[in-house]
């Protein structure tokens, strides 16, 4: 697959404009990008620009600390996904898992997923890998396998380190084939990119795609 299918061009602070959305749909179209990632409140402008085209909408649910109620981030499921959303970024509940409440972290995790499998829609738990320690990861990932996640991705961007190389190849060591891994946070030149991928990355997670893709 090439590099441009793995992108989900991301925009996703809190200023952004219509234009920025507008534009990166654009963009997604012209480079043939995975997906665009946008913020809850333009699911709507994403889907209705994107209709006929191969390009998904995601957005993100609990983000960025992924510390709301599994009920809230529930609800924010259901209404991106009426809203037009394909796939749902989600990050998990980081308080439970530095408390060490693991069964509140299955719970929360297993909630997400269901309703987002039974819409048949893609989910992708953010585990923000910069603020775990590896028994942390490991776990995380042990539960990933058990409850049937699609994606486990790295990081918001917005808390600690982004997406490296070591924390791909972690996640890929303890994950099962069948889970894919985004990395996110970071990902500005195609050197980077590349290794990334080749590490175990099926998506990236960038705002730079067109600069990934031009180069």
């Amino acid at each position: 697959m090439e590099l441009n299918q793995k992108i989900d061009h991301t925009f996703l602070k809190p200023d952004c404009k219509e234009e920025d959305i507008q534009r990166i749909c654009s963009e997604a179209m012209q480079f043939g990008f995975a997906a665009v990632c946008v913020p809850p409140f333009y699911v709507p402008l994403a889907s209705e620009t994107l209709a006929d085209s191969s390009v998904a909408v995601a957005t993100v649910i609990g983000f960025p600390m992924g510390y709301s109620c599994s009920a809230a981030k529930v609800e924010e499921i259901k209404k991106a996904i009426n809203d037009g959303a394909e796939e749902l970024d989600v990050v998990v509940n980081l308080c439970a898992v530095k408390s060490g409440r693991w069964n509140a972290v299955r719970n929360d995790m297993d909630a997400v997923i269901r309703v987002a499998h039974l819409k048949g829609k893609v989910i992708k738990l953010i585990i923000e890998t910069g603020l775990l320690s590896d028994e942390e990861m490991k776990r995380l990932c042990e539960l990933s396998a058990e409850l049937g996640v699609d994606y486990v991705k790295t990081s918001t961007g917005f808390n600690g380190p982004g997406a490296s190389v070591e924390v791909v190849r972690k996640l890929r060591k303890c994950l099962p084939k069948g889970i894919k891994i985004k990395a996110s946070g970071g990902i500005r030149t195609p050197e980077f990119a590349q290794e990334l991928v080749e590490a175990g990355a099926d998506r990236l997670g960038t705002s730079s795609g067109p600069l990934l893709v031009k180069s």
